[in-house]
C-alpha cells in the first residue's frame, strides 16, 4: 500500500535520475545557445575560421572549430587546429621570466643594463618589472622594424637601443612590444637556449599543452591554420614577414583551443609556478605616483560585474586571439580566429552574456556631468579633429600612431558624419594617473561613443570614437 508521502519507489528512482541529469541537460542547452551565437557572429563578422573554448565551473561547455583553417585545401577548423598567439603569448613570456626568477637567475628589480650592458646609460633605472608591466618608457617598436629583414638577437637588441625613452621608468603605463622582445632575449641569454624551449619544459609539457610551440615557417607542422585578411570583403593571405620576426617574446607562438583549455586548468589551479609568483603576475602595476594601472605581467586585470576579469588579446599576421578568465564566475572563454578583421572581444562578450547576463558589456547611458568645463574642452577638441586643425601640443605620451594614423582617419570620418550633437557624459574613470571620459554623441540618427584619456595637466594621451553597438 502506498504511504502518505505519495512517492512510490519507482517514481523516486526516476526523480533521482532526472536530478542527476539536470546539470548535463542544462550544460547541453547552454552549449546549443553558445554554438548558435558563435555561428551567427562568425557570419556577421565574415571570419574565415575560428575555434572557441568555454569552461564554466570547471566543466568544458564547448570546444569546437568553425569555418576553414585553409581555404586552398578546404580544411575545416578543429580543436587541434593551430593558430598564432599574437600578444596572448605575452602571458607565456612572463611565465618563462618568472621561472628564471624562481631559479634564482634573475630578479624583478634587476636593472636591464645588468643583462644588456651595451644598452644606453639612460636605461639604468629600467628594471625587469618595468618591462613586464609596460612601464619602462621604451617606445614600441611596432611599425618601425623592417618586417622583411631577418634580425639576430643582437640586432634586435641594438635596434631597440635606438628607440627613444618616452618617459622615466615607472611614470606611467604605455603598451610596448619592445619590452617583451627584450624579455625574450633576456631569457635566451640567461638560459643559453630560447624562451620557447624554456616554455616547452616549464609550461607546455607540464600543463599538458601537447601541440603548443614556437612559430616556424620551415618546420612541417600538422594542423597549422593559414592567416587571412579581408580585402574588399574577399579573403587574401596574410602579409609575409621574415622568419626572425616570428621568434620574439612579444607573441610568436602556435597553440590550439585544446592547448588553451589545458592552460586554463593550470591558471585556475595556479600551477607551474609558486603562489608568490602568481601573486606578482596577477597584481596591478603600481606607478611612481602610487596609483595602480590594471595590468600585471602579461595580463590585463579588469573588472566585470564587480568581479575580477583577467584577460589578454592578440593580433598578428591575419590572426586574432583572446583568452578571458572571469574569476568570480569561474568562466573562461577562448577565441582563436584566422582573420585579421575578426573581433574576438565580441565573441567573448556575447558568450559571457549568455552564461550570465550580468557579464555582458555595461550599457552606456547619460550620467550627471559634474565637470562641464572638461566637457566643453573635449567638445572643442572633437571639433578640431573634425576640422583637421588639432594642435599636436594637445597630446602627451600618446602612441605615435595616434597622430600619424588615427587622427587623419577620424578627421575624414567626422567630416562625412557632419556636425555632432551635444556630448552626454556616460562614464568617468581614473586609470593610473589618467582620467578617462566616455561620452555619447549623436550624428543625425546615429549615436557614437567618444572616449578621451587626459593626463593630470589636461593633455590628451588617447582618444577614439566608435558607433554605439545596438
Amino acid at each position: 500500500m502506498q504511504g502518505r508521502s505519495g512517492a512510490s519507489p519507482v517514481f523516486g528512482v526516476i526523480l533521482g535520475v532526472l536530478l542527476a541529469a539536470g546539470p548535463a541537460l542544462a550544460q547541453g542547452a547552454l552549449r546549443e545557445r553558445i554554438d548558435a551565437f558563435v555561428q551567427a557572429e562568425q557570419k556577421r563578422q565574415g571570419v574565415v575560421g575560428l575555434a572557441v573554448g568555454v569552461v564554466h565551473q570547471g566543466r568544458v561547455v564547448l570546444a569546437k572549430g568553425y569555418g576553414s583553417a585553409d581555404l586552398e585545401h578546404r580544411v575545416p577548423v578543429g580543436t587541434d587546429t593551430l593558430f598564432q598567439s599574437g600578444s596572448v603569448g605575452k602571458m607565456f613570456t612572463a611565465m618563462a621570466v618568472m621561472a628564471q626568477v624562481e631559479a634564482g637567475k634573475l630578479s624583478l628589480s634587476d636593472s636591464i643594463t645588468q643583462h644588456f650592458p651595451d644598452a644606453p646609460a639612460s636605461w639604468a633605472p629600467i628594471t625587469v618589472r618595468h618591462l613586464l608591466t609596460h612601464t619602462s618608457g621604451i617606445q614600441d617598436l611596432e611599425g618601425k622594424l623592417d618586417e622583411r629583414k631577418d634580425y639576430t638577437d643582437e640586432e634586435f637588441a641594438r635596434f631597440i637601443y635606438t628607440l627613444p625613452l618616452e618617459f622615466p621608468a615607472g611614470l606611467r603605463f604605455s603598451y610596448s612590444n619592445s619590452g617583451y622582445v627584450l624579455l625574450g632575449l633576456l631569457v635566451n641569454r640567461i638560459t643559453g637556449t630560447t624562451y620557447v624551449d624554456v616554455l616547452d619544459a616549464k609550461v607546455f609539457k607540464p600543463a599538458g599543452m601537447k601541440t603548443a610551440r614556437g612559430i616556424s615557417e620551415a618546420d612541417i607542422i600538422p594542423n597549422r591554420s593559414s592567416g587571412y585578411q579581408l580585402v574588399k570583403g574577399a579573403p587574401k593571405h596574410q602579409t609575409w614577414v621574415s622568419p626572425s620576426l616570428n621568434t620574439t617574446g612579444d607573441g610568436a607562438l602556435y597553440f590550439s583551443v585544446k592547448d588553451l583549455l589545458a592552460w586554463d586548468t593550470a591558471v585556475r589551479k595556479r600551477a607551474l609556478l609558486s603562489e608568490e609568483s602568481w601573486r606578482e603576475i596577477l597584481s596591478p602595476v603600481r606607478l611612481n605616483s602610487g596609483a595602480t594601472h590594471p595590468y600585471g605581467f602579461g595580463w590585463q586585470l579588469l573588472e566585470r560585474n564587480g568581479k575580477p576579469l583577467h584577460q589578454h588579446g592578440g593580433a598578428w599576421q591575419g590572426f586574432r586571439a583572446n583568452y578571458s578568465h572571469y574569476v568570480g564566475d569561474s568562466l573562461s572563454i577562448i577565441v582563436l580566429a584566422n582573420t585579421a578583421q575578426a573581433s574576438p572581444g565580441r565573441f567573448t562578450e556575447g558568450i559571457a552574456a549568455i552564461v550570465n547576463p550580468a557579464l555582458g558589456p555595461p550599457k552606456l547611458a547619460a550620467i550627471e556631468d559634474t565637470e562641464p568645463q572638461v566637457t566643453a574642452q573635449l567638445t572643442a577638441f572633437l571639433e578640431e579633429v573634425r576640422a583637421g586643425t588639432v594642435d599636436k601640443a594637445r597630446f602627451a605620451y600618446a602612441p605615435p600612431w595616434l597622430a600619424s594614423q588615427a587622427l587623419p582617419h577620424f578627421t575624414e570620418r567626422l567630416k562625412k558624419l557632419g556636425a555632432p550633437g551635444k556630448l552626454r557624459l556616460a562614464q568617468r574613470e581614473v586609470v593610473g594617473d589618467d582620467r578617462v571620459y566616455t561620452y555619447l554623441v549623436d550624428f543625425g540618427a546615429d549615436t557614437y561613443v567618444y572616449k578621451v584619456s587626459l593626463i593630470p595637466d589636461g593633455r590628451v594621451s588617447l582618444f577614439g570614437m566608435n558607433e554605439l553597438k545596438k
